[in-house]
């Protein structure tokens, strides 16, 4: 999970370093002449780069007054003053400050980004999807029937051109795309390029979707986990859960919680013995039933992960979306995951919690994380994958954080529950075709390591590898990682091996986490601050990057996001979100032309300066009205009193 900012200072001697550096510590050395002024920043920004200050005047106070941070970085106190001074609206102004602290943690209270207009004249699906079919509600639907109605109401279009439409011919949504007027006929009638539709040219197909009729079975709790319920009972028993005895399956018939086929291919899960439940629906499979259907396979016989020295992609809460997935491939990651998916919400058939294990047809070593605190839950829900999805592994997240999730006993708090731990990993390891890899940290407090205890027990408990983020709980993203003390884990955990992550932001920081040992590395800020930190570590080179590069990324990111949520109101808006959630990071990135030393470091914040051109500048302003007018760039103007703000508060300011 990508969560805060790495507030503390970077420890590293640099007594030959200039500029920013020499001036406080944990700031990225900036070139002098590039340095500016808050005040300037911005006034450059408001006049949109017509007039450029001069820079001679531009450097700031020695003592690093005029580098201020942005205020929602600021200290802020208990009491509801800011370092300033100035009292918070709702503070009591006689009261005396306690104690300090940062910004930090979730904007909680952030306001509501989902646009309510589009809820108004909706136009009914039927007529969307230009079926022949009627509505199935006839008159009590709910939505508009009436096209001419809808697009007398239907806000402006976005732009002239729609993404969908060039790339395949066709756009899906009809009248309801925000760039409709690019394939609208005089009519309304939806365009067709017959040229890209003769081709063959159809959308890329995203696997791992969630089936209807799955949905109702598992909201109704109809799906019954036959193998997790076997495990568990084990369990309950004092026994460690092992594979179905091959005698005890009789040839020729299916094992106990194996799933039957009928002859046309469709697979049903069985219903328990002595039970009125009836089966569930068939879920179609393609192919002949063959014994692989039918025999399970026993733990020597799974696949193996074999990812040693890949470049592996972290599982990135909200900012590790498919479309920035796509992005981060192009860029030479070998192995992606799926963002961090609650367990529980899967077996409620939550279509939001689904969504997180989407599969694009470019990730070819793709896996989904799995967060839960009990073994039922876990067992029944990696069972339920096993049946359902297409992935290359599974991952539980042991290293999550956050109070919601630790609370509740889950992440982090697993580390200090070996029995639960034990049995979720044994129970899921039992019910999954796949291999089970674990992302844990160094423990729960900062000074109390636990890793070490834990690596050679995973791997006796049938782990096929482990990824260790070098800090604690209590750390969170503050500190440097310790890399040190992954290489004494190397050792413990051998010959499983172990992936390393933390703190990797340039192709010498990859080079020096390899030398500790470790079978590969995980990239996680890193790929926020950069996607193309992949390219630099495979090239083994510093890219200067221009800013009509990095703004071609962000548009490649709007079309892939527009292509997987749509290009509707509802699908622009939710990419328009993501795209500011990601730029809430980018923002960190200073370019390697601008930097008095090389490399930049993940734990140091830019200050304030003016970029070789004003896109550079504008890309580099920690103001979320900043992103917002570079979304606008790409997805044209926002709706009617939007608003924004970042999901960490340590990200931006107002």
């Amino acid at each position: 999970m990508a969560e805060g900012t790495a507030e503390a200072p970077l420890e590293n001697g640099g007594g030959g370093d200039s500029g920013a550096g020499a001036l406080e510590r944990g700031v990225a050395p900036i070139k002098r002449q590039y340095l500016t002024t808050k005040e300037q920043f911005h006034q450059f920004l408001e006049a949109k780069g017509q007039e450029k200050p001069c820079r001679e005047t531009e450097v700031g106070d020695p003592a690093g007054n005029d580098l201020a941070e942005p205020e929602a970085k600021r200290i802020r106190l208990e009491d509801g003053q800011t370092a300033d001074g100035q009292t918070e609206e709702g503070a009591e102004p006689g009261e005396q400050p306690q104690t300090q602290k940062r910004a930090r943690g979730q904007n909680k209270g952030r306001p509501h980004v989902k646009p309510t207009h589009y809820d108004k004249n909706r136009l009914c699906p039927s007529l969307i999807q230009e079926s022949a079919a009627k509505c199935f509600f006839g008159d009590r639907c709910r939505f508009l029937h009436d096209v001419g109605r809808y697009l007398e109401t239907k806000p402006a279009d976005l732009g002239p051109r729609c993404v969908l439409f060039e790339t395949f011919g066709r756009c899906p949504y009809g009248v309801t795309c925000r760039f409709a007027g690019a394939h609208l006929g005089p009519e309304g009638q939806n365009l067709v390029q017959e040229e890209l539709a003769a081709r063959g040219a159809q959308p890329p197909s995203i696997r791992n979707g969630l089936d209807k009729a799955l949905q109702q079975q598992l909201r109704k709790r109809e799906v019954r986990f036959e193998r997790a319920e076997q495990a568990l009972r084990r369990f309950s028993q004092g026994q460690p859960p092992g594979p179905t005895p091959a005698a005890a399956v009789p040839e020729g018939t299916a094992a106990e919680g194996a799933p039957r086929q009928d002859n046309c291919g469709a697979q049903q899960v069985p219903a328990g013995p002595g039970t009125s439940t009836p089966p569930s629906s068939p879920v179609r499979t393609c192919g002949p039933l063959t014994d692989e259907d039918v025999v399970r396979l026993r733990p020597c016989e799974k696949k193996r992960l074999d990812i040693r020295g890949k470049l592996y992609l972290a599982p990135l809460t909200t900012c590790g979306n498919l479309p920035f997935r796509r992005i981060c491939k192009r860029f030479g990651a070998d192995v992606t995951c799926g963002e961090m998916a609650v367990c529980t919400n899967l077996l409620q058939g939550q279509m939001s919690e689904w969504a997180l294990l989407k599969r694009h047809q470019c990730e070819d070593i793709f896996g989904v994380q799995l967060e839960g605190a009990f073994p039922d839950t876990m067992t029944k829900c990696a069972e339920l994958l096993s049946r359902t999805v297409e992935v290359d592994f599974v991952d539980i997240n042991v290293g999550c954080p956050i109070d919601l999730v630790y609370k509740k006993g889950g992440g982090c708090a697993l580390m200090n529950r070996s029995t639960k731990f034990q049995q979720i990993v044994r129970g899921m390891n039992q019910v999954l075709d796949v291999p089970l890899t674990v992302k844990i940290r160094t423990g729960v407090q900062e000074r109390v390591n636990l890793a070490h205890r834990l690596l050679p027990e995973l791997r006796d408990w049938g782990v096929a590898l482990v990824t260790l983020h070098g800090r604690s709980r209590e750390q969170r993203y503050t500190k440097l990682a310790d890399w040190q003390y992954i290489e004494e884990c190397v050792q413990a955990a051998s010959p499983m091996p172990l992936f390393g992550n933390g703190d990797i932001l340039s192709f010498e920081d990859a080079n020096r986490a390899m030398q500790t040992g470790v079978a590969g590395i995980m990239i996680a800020r890193g790929a926020l601050l950069k996607p193309w930190l992949f390219t630099e570590i495979k090239e083994q080179r510093h890219w200067d990057i221009s800013s009509s590069e990095r703004l071609d990324i962000l548009r490649d990111f709007t079309n892939y996001g527009l292509e997987h949520w749509g290009s509707d109101t509802q699908g622009v808006e939710k990419t328009r979100r993501f795209l500011l959630e990601w730029l809430s990071f980018l923002c960190r990135y200073v370019p390697v032309g601008l930097l008095e030393r090389l490399p930049q470091r993940i734990n140091e914040r830019p200050p304030y300066y003016l970029g070789r051109d004003y896109l550079e500048t504008l890309m580099a302003s920690q103001k979320a009205a900043d992103w917002i007018r570079i979304s606008e760039m790409l997805l044209g103007p926002v709706p009617p009193n939007f608003a924004f703000l970042p999901k960490h508060k340590a990200n931006a300011y107002k």
